[in-house]
């Protein structure tokens, strides 16, 4: 198995319970994070090796994740594992599950990659690559099987994880919070490259923020190891005094805020999943932005807006993703509880559509390709 960051190792956490049920001398290798350890998943390289977003980004580390795909790929070869299982992290996945496959070995590919998105023309590297894609929407199975990819739906894991009524008031008084007090998460992503580019534009808001409604509580969960950078771009920008810093907690915090200002990714659906309103933000460097932004397909970026169809939640991106402006749609929610409630209830809808035994059918679905 390979996931390639924070969202992976907790997909493929998920996945191992599933797969650990049904087969419990199952050996479980290659590359992953601290919920995949959990499992006792013996992970040969750390997941944030891959951890990398941007073409400027990726070709900096681009000789070293070339390597490391070169060695797994030879290790696997030679060992023929019953089957090799990608979750997510396409750029680096799907280049190895062609060889893989190729050669014999079974391959599953977990989180169909975003050709509805952009980058429709990968769908032809998908179908060399796959024996099979679990897909966590709803409207991706008919889209791989017009081109001749199996798939299944498996639902949304974290659908299953998340409460459809989360306890707000526990994850206050866990975090040392009122229920009197307004809350705002704020979640600069999970990747050292989008800390750089977003950390500071986000806690320059929370200042901004705080001078509209003084009030105001900051949360701010840390992915893992990103904590320490973290701290010095809020003390950068001044803002250490007003920010609590947490160790991971993304859950509690997003359980507790009333609206989050974050970072476009799969953390945005989890707020969504959690019932709350947010501000969508994202930046990069420049260069990987002007090659990006031709390619994408629709109009949304953040998955709840593509999901929904429609911009159920303010998106602001690169030269739009100003403290000025940021701060400026958290305070809109702020402002506006009926609108949070027509949100709530968008949001609830969607986690019913994505809650599904997703443990159970992805195992299912693996335990046919092996036995094909």
């Amino acid at each position: 198995m390979v996931a390639g960051e924070a969202s992976g190792d907790l997909l493929a956490g998920l996945l191992l319970d599933g797969m650990r049920a049904r087969w419990p001398g199952l050996q479980a290798s290659g590359i992953g994070g601290p919920q995949m350890a959990a499992r006792d998943f013996q992970a040969w390289w750390p997941q944030d090796k891959l951890a990398v977003r941007g073409y400027v980004e990726v070709l900096r580390h681009y000789r070293e994740i070339v390597g490391i795909r070169g060695e797994l790929r030879q290790r696997l070869l030679r060992e023929r594992p019953g089957a090799f299982i990608g979750v997510d992290a396409p750029d680096f996945n799907l280049d190895l599950e062609v060889d893989l496959k190729a050669a014999g070995i079974r391959t599953v590919h977990f989180v169909c990659p975003s050709i509805w998105a952009w980058r429709a023309g990968r769908v032809e590297k998908i179908r060399r690559a796959a024996d099979h894609v679990l897909c966590i929407f709803p409207f991706e199975p008919a889209l791989l099987e017009e081109h001749g990819i199996a798939a299944t739906y498996v639902g949304h894991p974290l659908a299953a994880v998340i409460p459809l009524v989360p306890d707000k008031a526990g994850a206050r008084r866990s975090l040392g919070l009122d229920d009197g007090d307004d809350v705002v998460a704020i979640l600069p992503g999970s990747r050292r490259s989008e800390i750089h580019y977003l950390a500071a534009r986000f806690f320059a808001a929370a200042l901004e923020i705080r001078r509209a409604r003084p009030a105001v509580r900051f949360v701010v969960p840390a992915a893992p190891g990103l904590k320490p950078a973290i701290e010095e771009a809020a003390r950068a920008a001044g803002a250490g005094s007003v920010l609590q810093i947490l160790e991971g907690q993304s859950h509690a915090a997003l359980a507790a805020c009333d609206v989050t200002l974050i970072a476009s990714g799969t953390a945005t659906l989890e707020a969504a999943l959690f019932k709350r309103p947010m501000v969508i933000g994202y930046a990069m460097n420049w260069l990987s932005w002007r090659m990006m932004r031709p390619k994408q397909l629709q109009p949304w970026v953040g998955l709840p807006n593509i999901l929904c169809g429609e911009f159920v939640v303010p998106e602001l991106l690169q030269q739009d993703a100003t403290p000025e402006k940021l701060s400026a749609a958290v305070l809109e929610w702020l402002a506006a509880p009926a609108r949070i409630g027509a949100v709530h209830d968008r949001f609830l809808a969607l986690h019913h559509e994505l809650r599904r035994d997703t443990r159970a059918l992805a195992t299912d679905a693996i335990e046919k390709v092996i036995q094909a």
